[in-house]
């Protein structure tokens, strides 16, 4: 069968990624500030009617769509759609695309809202990997973090994946929080490695305007975390990671051989991928686009007939090689390097900050965490030549 691939308006574009974000979260946790709704009772039916509105007005009828490599629900909580609004809101996407053999189908799910049912929905409907929010295993950081979860709900969760069927999940972990929050990062570390997830995602915090933790900054009640103890845990992750045999495969993934995550890699090699939902950003391959943040105005938008577009803005050349750039030395693949940029490259080599596979630069753990700083004094000398 011939034709012409999904097409955004007015392009041409084999989108094989498909991003979709569910805004709704039981609370705000106190340092997110991403483009979510909390509501008590999620709106399942207005949410999935308004992701079917926005497929319409994305995708033009009767095109010939390629198969997707990779499909995945974040958030938010879209966990919160429960077993039978995530199997519907797959069965929606499916309306306008196919799944290719294998393809990777993720949802983000917080522990506590994993039980049998659910799990079993989702396997049905073709959901193959879970991305599950711990954070931390100590409860008094969970309730500092205003999670919803407690630590037994976290060995439940794992649990039900396992009886599920489900064999590559993920595990999300935050450190370097601030001095006044009492914590043990290392047995974090350990309690993470001992339920032996495929997949770990770490994050430094950070402080995020307009978030319950920029608020306790400004009254003195917390401060950020030193720089020192930032690189601690992050150095930390990467040995213990390392020698439980886990690949560091990106600054903040660290995947069991041949467990990467495969839709945010996509992201990482700049290629296109659709955006739906709320906030979600989409790319063309030179346009990157962001839907209107706030759930009821996407969702009136579409109601109306309308693009639910927020902005958009189209990468320049110079935007482009400087992404190239930053997204590679983020990965183990690494970065190209022009013979001119041999001065620096050869500094940060001798302080450890690097090493060179070929023509390219890929960065170690030390090197990353200065990758701002090496991208900047990069993108300068670069500027002279």
């Amino acid at each position: 069968m011939t034709g012409t691939s999904a097409q955004a308006p007015g392009r041409d574009v084999a989108y094989r990624h498909v991003y979709v974000h569910v805004p709704f979260c039981a609370r705000r946790c106190s340092y997110c500030d991403f483009a979510i709704a909390v509501r008590r009772v999620t709106p399942v039916e207005p949410f999935l009617r308004a992701l079917e509105g926005e497929l319409a007005i994305r995708l033009a009828p009767g095109v010939v769509r390629v198969p997707l490599d990779t499909l995945y629900f974040g958030g938010g909580t879209p966990s919160r759609l429960g077993g039978d609004g995530m199997a519907r809101a797959i069965e929606i996407v499916q309306r306008w695309f196919t799944l290719a053999p294998g393809a990777e189908v993720t949802v983000e799910a917080n522990p506590d809202d994993l039980d049998d049912d659910a799990v079993r929905r989702w396997v049905a409907a073709g959901v193959n990997r879970i991305s599950l929010g711990v954070q931390s295993f100590d409860p008094g950081v969970l309730a500092w973090m205003h999670r919803t979860h407690d630590v037994a709900s976290v060995r439940r969760a794992v649990r039900v994946l396992a009886d599920q069927g489900i064999d590559n999940w993920s595990l999300d972990l935050i450190y370097a929080l601030p001095r006044e929050v009492p914590r043990d990062w290392g047995r974090d570390l350990d309690e993470a490695i001992a339920l032996r997830p495929p997949h770990v995602s770490a994050y430094g915090l950070t402080v995020e305007g307009g978030t319950p933790l920029a608020r306790w900054r400004a009254r003195g009640e917390v401060h950020d975390a030193e720089e020192e103890r930032y690189e601690a845990d992050f150095l930390a992750a990467h040995d213990r990671l390392a020698a439980a045999g886990y690949l560091h495969y990106e600054v903040s993934n660290w995947a069991l051989p041949g467990r990467e995550a495969r839709h945010n890699s996509a992201y990482w090699r700049g290629v296109p991928y659709l955006g739906l939902g709320p906030g979600a950003h989409g790319f063309d391959g030179d346009v990157r686009r962001w839907n209107e943040r706030e759930f009821v105005a996407w969702q009136l938008r579409i109601a109306q007939g309308g693009d639910p577009i927020g902005g958009s803005e189209r990468l320049t050349p110079a935007q482009r090689e400087l992404e190239g750039v930053y997204v590679g030395l983020r990965t183990l693949q690494g970065a190209a390097m022009d013979p001119r940029d041999a001065p620096l490259v050869d500094k940060w080599i001798d302080a450890g900050w690097g090493i060179r596979r070929g023509d390219r630069l890929v960065l170690t753990p030390t090197g990353w965490l200065r990758l701002d700083a090496v991208v900047a004094t990069l993108t300068d000398h670069r500027s002279r030549y």
